[in-house]
């Protein structure tokens, strides 16, 4: 596992890692740039002071960090802690970073820590997320063992929380929602006889994001918007965000009358209407 030290998010290795001897050719403001836009100072002075929790307890550190609060509306719909059955719940992806740690604050609560994320391995580097992931590198080397990773989520024995849109939402038409979601969490909730749990976060990233977010899909071959999303979280800092939560889906309804990802729409829309 990562350990915490009082620099744990360091640029310039991330940049050595990824590049090797051609880091150096990487002009130092624009790596002075990437420092500043990550936050990396607040960071890692974030991580030294909560360095000592781990799991949700360090998801609810955040939220207290953030200043964040959560309006829950249908917090009935969650299905009891000790009925003896497995879950997936998916949710959409407005923000990007506070949604996820607000939601796993939520369902880590509610079932005593008892739940996982399929998250990008960048994530990983965060040593108190470190043990709520299943890591996935679906662009890099290891693209190749999302689908074992994938199966090492269903297989265990905690509930799974998915963000089936992968990357956050964008704004097309002056409206802000998810792109299309991914079939994966129907086909496996499916096989694994896990009923569907709904959930609508609210919330949305600067103008600004979704300005760059649309270029960056359209004009270059890598998610330049990615490199935003933690300024995007401190902008979002001291707000009350709605969360609603819709009732269990069950498996059983995900039969051959659609494909799997035309399921997968639908649940969408299902949350959207929350």
């Amino acid at each position: 596992m990562v350990s915490v030290t009082e620099k744990t998010i360091d640029i310039d290795n991330i940049l050595k890692s990824k590049m090797g001897t051609k880091a150096k050719f990487v002009p130092r403001p624009l790596v002075s740039w990437l420092k500043r836009i990550i936050h990396q100072d607040e960071v890692n002075a974030f991580l030294w002071d909560s360095r000592d929790v781990t799991g949700t307890e360090w998801l609810e550190a955040c939220m207290k960090y953030l200043d964040a609060t959560l309006d829950i509306v249908g917090m009935e719909n969650l299905p009891p802690k000790d009925d003896g059955r497995l879950y997936t719940f998916v949710s959409n992806h407005p923000l990007g970073g506070e949604d996820g740690v607000a939601l796993g604050a939520l369902i880590g609560r509610h079932y005593d820590s008892r739940f996982r994320y399929l998250v990008n391995d960048l994530l990983m580097n965060l040593p108190g997320l470190a043990p709520l992931c299943i890591p996935i590198n679906k662009t890099g080397k290891n693209g190749r063992d999302f689908p074992r990773m994938v199966e090492a989520g269903f297989q265990s024995d905690n509930h799974m929380l998915m963000f089936p849109a992968g990357l956050c939402s964008r704004r097309k038409n002056g409206v802000i929602r998810d792109i299309p979601w991914t079939k994966t969490f129907v086909s496996k909730s499916v096989e694994y006889h896990r009923d569907i749990v709904p959930i609508h976060f609210g919330g949305q990233n600067s103008d600004f994001f979704y300005r760059l977010a649309n270029f960056s899909d359209r004009c270059l071959p890598f998610n330049l918007a990615m490199v935003f999303l933690v300024d995007e979280m401190y902008k979002n800092v001291h707000k009350t965000f709605r969360v609603a939560i819709g009732k269990p889906i069950p498996w059983q309804t995900f039969d051959k009358s659609k494909k799997p990802v035309e399921w997968a729409q639908w649940v969408q829309d299902r949350v959207y209407e929350l």
